[in-house]
């Protein structure tokens, strides 16, 4: 760690085998002096914003000019992009031509703006997408660099509307990324399957002591006096929080405990106000609900509260990958998760945790857990192990590495 407190990629030798960080190195050596831009739709609030944080400060270390640019747009482009969002994930949505030329108006007008020249350009989720449709060509009239979408949701059953208008832009790219082989969908340019990962050293993942835990929780007027349940995520439909909230009430008939909601919103999500007034309402008459809305950047919050709880709950619908599950596996906790997008990968059924379809589902295995501690103690240790072998940045790192060294080759 360097003395303004940056992590370097030396520090992960606590937590990774050394070979790991080598391969880095050698792959980097590859492309050393290639350039990269990464471009979403907010700096801060989800998980790419969170991942773009860790990713540009390691691949400049690593010897790669490394940007992230960040789009902007009035509150109907990202009304717009919301109803993309949730159309792409299986919801019907309604989709004006006035819809759709919002969106491509501050698409060009972001084109204009940003500083998009870079060998390789990684363009995440639509909000962006139809920034390639405008890409400066080059003096011989060809687009300059490689360009990449990463897809981080679920698409693997879109609503055709939206799948064909932002089709249109996706197949004029180099190649596209998703999260989950069944996200994949048919397009003529080359796909790759790369996981989502956390950063074991960031401040919402370091070890804490048990003091600092404590303290966190008596800021937050968490009590500890029995087990307390927890969901991490932005309030969204698909993250279910009134379906975590109605297995909570099935358990509490039977077993004392607490649920925990923490959360807050993204910059590009203009729904989460409604779904936090009705998790509020429901909640609101119940001493052992809490509703935390946290800013942004409450990493260390979050980290206590996922250290304290005795089961992690993500209950999603809809999932792209949901690493909330691996954050809470890596504190060593044992995860009840819907059955949808990564969450099915993360975890292992009965031996890092549980998939569910249903509150009932859900309410039956908190109360398994609760009753045979020893079993959720085992989990735990399996989570944390599963998590250091697929889900840590190292490997996040050495895989986009290796798909810039395959398109500049």
């Amino acid at each position: 760690m360097t003395r303004d407190g940056q992590i370097r990629l030396d520090d992960y030798r606590a937590v990774v085998p050394t070979a790991t960080l080598d391969l880095l190195r050698r792959l980097a050596e590859r492309i050393r002096g290639r350039s990269l831009v990464h471009v979403n739709s907010t700096r801060v609030g989800g998980g790419v914003a969170e991942m773009l944080h860790r990713y540009v400060p390691l691949f400049t270390e690593l010897g790669i000019a490394t940007r992230w640019e960040v789009i902007s747009g009035a509150e109907e482009f990202f009304r717009v992009t919301k109803s993309f969002h949730n159309a792409l994930q299986g919801q019907e949505q309604a989709f004006t031509n006035a819809m759709f030329q919002s969106y491509l108006e501050t698409n060009k007008e972001n084109a204009g703006r940003l500083n998009l020249d870079a060998d390789v350009v990684l363009v995440h989720d639509p909000q962006p997408a139809a920034l390639i449709a405008h890409a400066r060509p080059a003096s011989d009239g060809k687009r300059r660099g490689r360009w990449v979408w990463r897809c981080h949701i679920d698409v693997s059953r879109p609503q055709r509307r939206a799948w064909t208008f932002l089709r249109q832009f996706v197949t004029q790219y180099n190649g596209a990324i998703f999260s989950l082989p069944k996200f994949a969908q048919r397009l003529p340019v080359p796909q790759y399957l790369i996981y989502p990962s956390i950063d074991p050293l960031s401040e919402k993942n370091r070890d804490l002591t048990p003091d600092e835990v404590a303290a966190v929780l008596q800021r937050l007027s968490v009590p500890q006096d029995k087990p307390i349940l927890l969901q991490v995520s932005r309030f969204d439909r698909f993250k279910d929080p009134l379906g975590v909230i109605n297995a909570y009430r099935l358990v509490k008939k039977h077993d004392d405990c607490r649920l925990v909601l923490a959360g807050g919103s993204a910059d590009d999500d203009p729904e989460g106000a409604q779904v936090l007034a009705e998790v509020m309402d429901a909640g609101s008459h119940d001493p052992d609900i809490h509703v935390l809305v946290l800013p942004p950047t409450a990493h260390h919050e979050i980290n206590a509260l996922q250290r304290a709880a005795a089961i992690i709950v993500q209950k999603s619908t809809r999932e792209g990958f949901g690493l909330t599950v691996a954050e809470g596996m890596w504190k060593g906790k044992p995860v009840i998760g819907g059955f949808a997008g990564g969450i099915t990968v993360q975890i292992i059924w009965g031996v890092t945790g549980y998939t569910v379809n249903s509150v009932e589902g859900c309410a039956f295995r908190i109360r398994y857990l609760l009753h045979n501690p020893d079993v959720a103690t085992q989990m735990g240790r399996n989570a944390r192990e599963s998590v250091r072998e697929q889900f840590l940045i190292t490997r996040d790192l050495a895989e986009h590495l290796a798909l810039m060294v395959t398109l500049l080759r």
